[in-house]
């Protein structure tokens, strides 16, 4: 039919470890209870005893100063469920986190309030195309960078020339401001993530296991 575009089953075969993984991921991340205590603490966690010519992003102070940062970290319970945040982690920082994902089970960990959780599903639509629609992969997208503008605003860093105003989640009333675009972030993501989950399901049944090979 004109205007319609249309992916070969033999092809979908061919990713059907991927639509299993991500089906596994996303379902589990679905069924988990939503953690807002977290208060982005896994920016801060990246740069704990570091000098600020040592950070990723040393162009850009930190904040409350190296002293400050570390004190943050300190008075916290550090409990980061993404593997992709808690691997960039510093040494010291890593014992101090209650959780220790690997790449190997994510689906033991993460769960629907997390920043980057939120943010990966504009990565697990891409890299389902081109066999979801290209609308979801745009709402995906639209949230992820939503969500990143709240993870920089929510760090360390002093991004203020670049027109980010913190969100001072060292204080009870950044805490606050923090949960409430958590929880309306997740409330965002739930319904993506089950179109993702239901998209999975959809080329798995045109793509029976035994057709792959």
């Amino acid at each position: 039919m004109d205007g319609v575009v249309t992916v070969d089953a033999a092809y979908v075969a061919t990713q059907r470890p991927l639509l299993e993984s991500l089906r596994a991921l996303l379902t589990a991340t679905q069924g988990r209870p939503a953690n807002f205590g977290c208060f982005g603490m896994h920016e801060w966690a990246m740069v704990y005893r570091l000098g600020e010519d040592e950070t990723r992003h040393a162009d850009w102070p930190l904040r409350l100063g190296p002293e400050g940062t570390d004190a943050v970290v300190e008075s916290h319970r550090v409990a980061c469920s993404h593997f992709d945040a808690y691997r960039f982690f510093t040494e010291p920082a890593r014992p101090l986190n209650t959780l220790r994902p690997t790449s190997a089970d994510r689906p033991a960990f993460e769960q629907p309030a997390c920043l980057h959780a939120g943010m990966d599903l504009y990565k697990h639509a891409f890299r389902l195309t081109p066999m979801v629609d290209s609308d979801l992969v745009a709402d995906c997208f639209e949230l992820a960078r939503d969500i990143r503008e709240l993870d920089m605003r929510a760090a360390p860093y002093d991004l203020r020339d670049l027109g980010f105003e913190p969100v001072h989640v060292e204080t009870p009333e950044g805490k606050q401001e923090y949960v409430a675009a958590q929880r309306s972030f997740a409330e965002r993501g739930a319904p993506l993530r089950a179109r993702l989950v239901a998209a999975c399901e959809r080329l798995l049944a045109v793509a029976p296991a035994d057709v792959v090979g």
